[in-house]
């Protein structure tokens, strides 16, 4: 988002000498996307981060598509995803289209001995299960159940886990990921009526600086491969940096609920955006208050978007027999709304504890392989009588 965050020593201006103190160099580097007209940061380094030894191979990491002209609704049962030790082998895509790619993860190992960049997609993680600590080049962010992290593409990272027992909630995005426009007046700022505030974006705090050479591997991602890449120096050799372009946490807990007399559309609990997708937040929150309401929501059909929610705590007042983990999928131009008997057992409620994350995309998603593995394939029939 439009936030500026400055952190570590940089010189008075951009593209000038930045001296060490022996009288060396640090190493610009503009970190920046859409060309250069979007948003940007810049890096200060120990080493020109430049320094490629080796490229030791590569191996595809392209989702393997089951359906790819999908018009059933789904149930996917998320925690029956293995644990798996290795962080890039624990994730499993279940969804995707050109634009974004839906992921479950639950590595088990606390730390990895590789660093990772994306380069073909900002990352969003939703952190079900875990605490730890996210290292990146651009500084470290402590995170929690709740918590969604937004890694721009091209973001050298690694995560160290606390626990063993993680499970994380992916949305890998071939555009930019930003805060909704109508959030946000034309300076940027977040506006009064917008569901948080820039004092809920934890920004990177802490900058780890290491000056050393040597061989230090990065998997990168580019094309939907995976390249070992050997760099000659710690990529996280960093002094400082300024700018808009960095990883930034966000709490579901800090989502700020919009409700009305009666019964409020998805939008207003939209907390991310891009032009082919929107990420939305559902979180305890009262019902609507006209005396004839029902809290449930109607029956609506998704004319231009696949509709993705993932169901994280809490009662799920629309749905029968769902728990938490569970990813319902329902393609575009196919009608549904609540499972009987639950509009009627809505009336009256004053206030739901549901914790889901939805995700609605404007181009069909494909189901993948690893899908179908934890798929309920009659969940379409569940709405008959």
């Amino acid at each position: 988002m439009p936030l500026y965050h400055k952190l570590g020593k940089i010189p008075h201006k951009r593209h000038i000498q930045f001296r060490k103190p022996n009288g060396g160099f640090y190493y610009e580097q503009l970190f920046g996307t859409v060309g250069f007209d979007g948003m940007s940061s810049n890096m200060y380094h120990e080493h020109r981060p430049t320094q490629v030894k080796e490229i030791k191979g590569s191996y595809s990491v392209a989702p393997k598509i089951a359906r790819k002209n999908n018009i059933q609704s789904y149930r996917l049962r998320g925690f029956q995803v293995p644990p798996t030790p290795d962080f890039l082998e624990s994730r499993k895509a279940v969804l995707t289209n050109s634009d974004c790619t839906i992921t479950l993860a639950a590595p088990t190992n606390k730390t990895q001995d590789y660093f990772y960049k994306n380069t073909d997609a900002d990352e969003l993680i939703f952190i079900h299960k875990g605490t730890g600590k996210l290292r990146t080049i651009l500084g470290n962010l402590d995170f929690k159940y709740g918590d969604y992290l937004l890694i721009p593409r091209g973001v050298i990272y690694k995560i160290d886990f606390d626990t063993e027992d993680n499970r994380l909630f992916i949305v890998e995005s071939r555009r930019p990921i930003y805060t909704p426009k109508r959030y946000r007046n034309w300076f940027g700022q977040l506006l009064e009526h917008s569901p948080f505030c820039e004092r809920d974006i934890r920004r990177p705090e802490e900058l780890e600086t290491y000056d050393e050479k040597g061989d230090f591997l990065i998997k990168v991602r580019k094309q939907d491969e995976i390249f070992d890449m050997v760099y000659a120096t710690h990529p996280f050799d960093v002094v400082g940096y300024d700018g808009y372009n960095f990883p930034y946490a966000f709490s579901i807990h800090d989502f700020e609920p919009i409700t009305g007399r009666i019964h409020q559309p998805p939008p207003v609990h939209q907390t991310f955006e891009t032009d082919a997708f929107v990420v939305c937040s559902f979180v305890p929150r009262l019902y609507d208050y006209h005396p004839e309401s029902i809290p449930a929501p109607y029956n609506h059909s998704n004319i231009d978007s696949d509709e993705v929610l993932y169901y994280v705590d809490g009662d799920f007042m629309s749905r029968n027999d769902i728990e938490a983990g569970h990813i319902s999928l329902h393609p575009a131009g196919i009608p549904h709304g609540p499972h009987p008997g639950a509009m009627e057992r809505s009336i009256g409620k004053v206030d739901t504890q549901e914790l889901a994350v939805m995700v609605d995309t404007f181009k069909p998603l494909m189901v993948t392989e690893e899908a179908m593995k934890i798929a309920d394939e009659q969940y379409y029939q569940s709405w008959l009588d």
